[in-house]
This record gives C-alpha cells, structure tokens and sequence, in this order.
C-alpha cells in the first residue's frame, strides 16, 4: 500500500496550491464513487485504525472534510480511546473545595470526650491536647468542634447537676426511704412500712423487718442495724439521701452523723432527686409483691428476705454490666469464663425468682 501511495506523495510535492486543491476534489470524488460500489459496513483491523488515526491527527481538525471511511465521530472517538481518560490527579484538582481541609475525626471525637466527662472550657481542652503531643488544633477549632456538637465552649461553673453530684460520691454514697405494703391481717388490712438502705455504687440493699408502727425509736433501731451492715460490707457512707418524711427523726440523723456520714434531704415532691431508691421501690414490687397476697406481718418478711437475697447475689443488674452484684469479699462477680457443667435453676417464692447457674463439674 505503502508503494503505491508514494507516487502520489511525489506528485503532490510539485504541484503548486492550486493544481493540489484541484487534485484533492479528484480523489475525494473518486472516493465517493468507489464508496459507493462497497457494502455499507466496513471491518477495519487495529493496525488499519492505528494508521489512519496517526495520519489523521497530523491534519488536525481538517479530517471532518477528508474523512469518508468512517463518520467524523466515529474517528473522533478512536482518537479518544487512544488518547485514554484525564489523570485521576487534575480531575481531583478540579473536584477540590476550597478551604482548609477538616479537621480529623479521631481529633475530633477526642475533643469530644474530654468536654463531655470533665466539663472543661475550650482553652483547658486545648491545653489537654498539647499534652498529647497534638499541636496542630487552634482555639478556634475546638469551639467549632464543640458548637457543632452543640456543647458549651466555655467551662461549667457552681457546683454542676444533681446527676453529677450523684455519680461524684457514688461510692460512699447511700440513699433511703419506706416502702409501704397493704397487708392482711386478721384485724383486716393494714399497711406495714419496710425502711431500706441502697448504696448507689455497688446496688447492694439493706432493708428492716416490717413495721406498722414506725416510729422514731423503731426508725432509730434500724439505723443502727444499717451501720452495721455497712460495717461487715467494708461500704463507706459519707452521705445519706432521704426525703422529708417525717419518720425519718432527729434520732435516726443522729446515728448517721455519729459515724461521720452527712444525712442530706432531698427537696419536696421532687423523686428524681432519690431516684435509685424509688427504682428499687418498682422493682421490688414489679418483680415480687405483685405476684402475692400479703398476709401479716412474717409473710412480708418472707417475701422481702427472699427477694434482698435474690438482688444482692442472683439477679443481674444492668447499670453494673448485666451481671449479679460481687458478694462483700469480691471486687468482681463471679462470671463463668468458659462455660462448664450442667445449667440449673434455683427457685424462690414458688418460682416467682430464678436463678440459673452451672454446677461443679
């Protein structure tokens, strides 16, 4: 082909403009009439399309009147797949916003964390990150961090919420009240009053015999008992929570304040204020009273032994992990690592409490 095209090469280079333009609407007509005699739908191999996209592109945008093989598009899209797509690095270039680049998220949520369990200001946060050798976060930053997660830049001032009163002295600190139970009896209902103890660290209960007459040498008794307990327990009490119930006399603060634990009461009609001893007032009752008719006063002793046993070292507890509370020598509860011999259950009030747990193998 090659050998042919040559001649005519030479012929082209001694003409002058006007005999070139003459001779190329020859060979354009020639093309056309032989076009003509061909079938609709030529077959081209890669080399064929690689030559003439190599001849084709020197001309420039002048192929769209030469070309006749081909449509003009078609040839623009061999040019195309040749060429291949744009680099991933201009088009990202393009793509790109404006600005600073955000801030990373594990910067982020770091922010976030030391706001959220200590209150501090945005100038202390900062002041925590340089210690962790982060020095790229400016004053700024951090507000923005904060405002979007629609917390205060500036530090918590006065002494902070109740929750975080509660939570601060959880672990010498225990709460108080009554529960009230109608009870058969044979002069009729009566309504018998149970005074417990929670500690709202570890969950763990004290409660007192019933009483229909809980009066102020009665309630005095029972604070004794419960330091005590507390004693055996190694469970401090530096504060106790109790409503304005006037059961709950000068003598029964005394006892408490005797053993340096501060009697605090929490204000009127407000129950979210001793909110661990009204739940376990629901609980109490939910899980065991409502399932009984409560007759005299050893019955509802009964009930309430069984169940303070079954709380305090069967039941799991979901504030403290799922799991039952340690007994007073442990530090954590006995959880099975591996399971291992037979599942059992122990019964109590009929089958009202369970408590499953493997035996010895």
């Amino acid at each position: 082909m090659l050998r042919l095209l040559q001649p005519l090469f030479a012929l082209f280079a001694t003409q002058d403009d006007e005999k070139l333009r003459q001779m190329v609407e020859y060979l354009k007509e020639e093309n056309r009439i032989l076009r003509s005699k061909l079938p609709t739908t030529l077959t081209l191999t890669n080399r064929e399309k690689s030559r003439l996209i190599k001849l084709g592109s020197a001309v420039g945008s002048a192929i769209r009147l030469l070309v006749t093989i081909v449509s003009y598009r078609t040839f623009c899209r061999w040019t195309a797949a040749v060429a291949g797509p744009p680099l991933k690095k201009k088009r990202a270039a393009v793509e790109r916003k404006p600005g600073r680049p955000r801030t990373a998220a594990e910067i982020r949520e770091l922010v976030l964390k030391i706001a959220r369990e200590n209150g501090f200001g945005y100038t202390r946060i900062l002041g925590e990150l340089k210690k962790l050798g982060i020095h790229t976060v400016s004053r700024s930053t951090v507000v923005n961090i904060l405002k979007e997660a629609e917390l205060d830049p500036g530090p918590k001032r006065g002494e902070g919420s109740w929750d975080e009163f509660v939570k601060r002295h959880a672990a010498t600190l225990w709460a108080s009240d009554f529960v009230s139970v109608r009870t058969l009896t044979a002069a009729g209902f009566v309504d018998l009053y149970i005074l417990f103890f929670i500690h709202i660290g570890s969950r763990r209960v004290i409660a007192s015999a019933p009483t229909a007459s809980p009066d102020s040498a009665w309630v005095t008794q029972q604070a004794r008992n419960a330091t005590m307990q507390m004693a055996d327990w190694g469970l401090e009490a530096s504060r106790l929570l109790i409503d304005n119930d006037p059961k709950f006399t000068e003598s029964f603060d005394a006892v408490f304040e005797g053993q340096g634990t501060a009697v605090q009461r929490v204000g009127p009609r407000a129950p979210n204020m001793n909110a661990y001893a009204e739940r376990w007032v629901l609980s109490l009752r939910q899980e065991c009273l409502d399932h009984f008719l409560v007759c005299g006063e050893n019955h509802l002793a009964y009930l309430v032994r069984e169940y303070i046993a079954h709380y305090n070292l069967e039941r799991p507890h979901q504030a403290k992990g799922n799991v039952p509370l340690p007994e007073a020598e442990e530090v954590e509860p006995r959880i099975l690592q591996f399971p291992s011999g037979k599942v059992k259950c122990r019964e109590r009030l009929g089958g009202v409490l369970r408590h499953y747990y493997r035996a010895a193998a």
